[in-house]
Order: C-alpha cells, then sequence, then structure tokens
C-alpha cells in the first residue's frame, strides 16, 4: 500500500459578496476615480481594481458589490475594506460597515500521484467523465458541498467552498477516498533509503 502523501493545495480565487446598504452613485464614483471602468450599456456595475491586494470589485448602484481575485479570506475582506475606504476618503457617503459574504472559493491541489480516472466512474459513482469533451472528470462532494475537476496526472481543482477549511478537508477527503479504491497511484521513490 502506498504512503500518504501531503498534497500541495492553493487558493487560486475567492469570491465574496459585499452589501452596503445604501444606493451608490456609479458616475460620481468614476468622476472621483477615472482608473475605473465603467459602461452602463454594456454592463450595469463598475470595475474598481486595486493593486494591492489585487482585486477587481464589481460595484452596482443597488449597493452591492462583488470581489473576485484575492487568494485567501482575510485579503478578500481586506480588499473590500480598502475599496470602502478610499471611496469614503473622495466623499463617497458609506453610512454603514459592509456586510461580506464569501460565495465561491476556488482552490487548486496537486496529490503527486497518478489518477484512473477510467476506474474513478466505476468506483466513486457521482462522477461525469467525457474524455472527448474534457480531460477531466467532475466529481460532487456532499460533505462539504465541493466540486472537483480530477485530472489523471494527480492534480484537482475544486469549487463551491465558502470557507478556507472546506478546501483543505475536501482535498482530504477525496485523496482519501482515492487511497482506498485505489484510484491513485505514487511514484516509488528511487533511491530512498530503506529503515533497518
Amino acid at each position: 500500500m502506498s504512503t500518504k502523501r501531503q498534497p500541495k493545495i492553493s487558493i487560486q480565487n475567492i469570491v465574496a459578496s459585499v452589501s452596503l446598504n445604501q444606493k451608490i452613485d456609479l458616475q460620481k464614483i468614476v468622476e472621483k476615480f477615472p482608473q475605473t471602468e465603467y459602461n452602463p450599456s454594456v454592463f450595469p456595475g463598475l470595475v474598481f481594481r486595486l493593486k494591492k491586494p489585487k482585486t477587481a470589485t464589481l460595484i452596482f448602484g443597488t449597493g452591492k458589490m462583488v470581489c473576485t481575485g484575492a487568494k485567501s479570506e482575510k485579503e478578500s475582506r481586506a480588499a473590500v475594506e480598502k475599496v470602502v475606504k478610499e471611496l469614503r476618503g473622495q466623499g463617497i457617503q458609506i453610512t454603514e460597515k459592509p456586510v461580506v459574504n464569501i460565495q465561491n472559493i476556488v482552490a487548486s491541489a496537486e496529490l503527486g500521484g497518478e489518477i484512473d480516472l477510467e476506474s474513478l466512474v466505476y468506483k466513486l459513482g457521482r462522477v461525469m467523465y467525457e474524455p472527448e469533451q474534457f480531460p477531466g472528470a467532475v466529481f460532487r462532494m456532499d460533505e462539504p458541498k465541493v466540486v472537483f475537476l480530477i485530472f489523471s496526472a494527480g492534480k484537482l481543482v475544486c469549487v463551491g467552498a465558502k470557507k478556507e477549511e472546506q478546501v483543505y478537508a475536501a482535498v482530504e477527503k477525496i485523496q482519501a477516498l482515492l487511497e482506498e479504491k485505489d484510484l491513485i497511484f505514487y511514484p516509488d521513490v528511487e533511491g530512498a533509503a530503506i529503515p533497518p
């Protein structure tokens, strides 16, 4: 039986929805921040980009915002706070503290082994695999409620988590499942010293 490898997990993107509980004058934001992107005939939201943390926040006239691009929950909340602070600094009235909700966390993981996608379909169930259309298998997990894209090279993409710890728990769970059902094969380490 193979030894359990420690997966390499990295958060790629966090999508957070924000409510300011008030209407916002987008035209006034454009006047104060000419670098923002706003074309109401194409899209009703204004794009407010930050260099640090590198994020894009969509701001809507309704007072709703969507922040994308952060690599952690903390960074996502910091980006929202910074956008609100910059708006206030230019005289845009925002009376309440923004309410931030994490909607989706996209993460990638490397398990360090080859995954047998053909057998995955039969041994796991709840798997969609159409190799002619897409090279990865799609697996829906109930708890935590996430969706995995699983690739034969041992790479995963996890979407749908609302908290970072759900990503780590889900990857650990899928790895244990793959090992238990003999669906992942780790390469032998060449030249490794064998203890006496």
